[in-house]
């Protein structure tokens, strides 16, 4: 083998290594210094808007993306007697609505949904397996998928009291022979530092990334 064949064989296994050392200390660093899930969304409280009676809406203004206050009039229902104010419970920004003016509606039918837009969070499952390393403060690093180019910044502020599967519709059970265990998460809080103005909606993706 000639020298500089040689010289360029050690060069490649020389770049090798430091890559090598590079992935190897990359991992070690974010498995020994965080946790990491993009089992996670953005979240808030969702807020719904229904008649106070049965009867005729004879008015509404609840369009999508108009920003109520709490007490403010967003429609009226007539039950051929009275005329009844809709009235929004708390401030929000619809996001859904159904309502069509002078149609029949009733208390049980939500005729718009809504959030509050300046008071949102991120909801995270993390592995049980986990938790221990979880704790109430923790800084947090927030990664929307919305927009990659940015880092949010947070900390955790609840942890939940029951697996993610608890409130499931067909949650697991092991009452039969053929259970197959399955690791379960549990859904923590975490805040969102300086958002507003980012667009940030609920449901977004998110990834985290949790400092221990």
């Amino acid at each position: 083998m000639s020298m500089k064949r040689l010289i360029t064989l050690n060069i490649i296994v020389l770049l090798l290594l430091v890559a090598g050392g590079f992935a190897a200390y990359y991992y070690i660093n974010e498995t020994t210094n965080y946790i990491k899930t993009d089992n996670a969304r953005i979240d808030g409280q969702a807020v719904s808007i229904v008649a106070p009676v049965a009867g005729k809406l004879v008015s509404w203004s609840g369009d999508i993306g108009k920003t109520f206050d709490s007490g403010d009039q967003i429609g009226a229902v007539s039950d051929g007697k009275n005329t009844f104010p809709i009235t929004v419970p708390h401030h929000m920004t619809v996001v859904q609505q159904s309502a069509v003016t002078n149609s029949l509606v009733a208390p049980t039918v939500p005729l718009a949904r809504g959030y509050d837009l300046s008071r949102l969070w991120v909801t995270a499952n993390i592995e049980e397996t986990k938790m221990e390393d979880i704790k109430t403060g923790q800084d947090v690093d927030i990664y929307v998928d919305a927009y990659p180019d940015r880092k949010f910044t947070g900390k955790v502020e609840k942890l939940g009291f029951a697996t993610a599967n608890t409130f499931s519709l067909l949650p697991s059970s092991n009452t039969t022979g053929n259970y197959t265990k399955v690791t379960q998460v549990i859904p923590i809080t975490i805040s969102i530092d300086d958002y507003n103005g980012a667009g940030l909606v609920p449901g977004m993706n998110v990834t985290v990334r949790i400092h221990k």
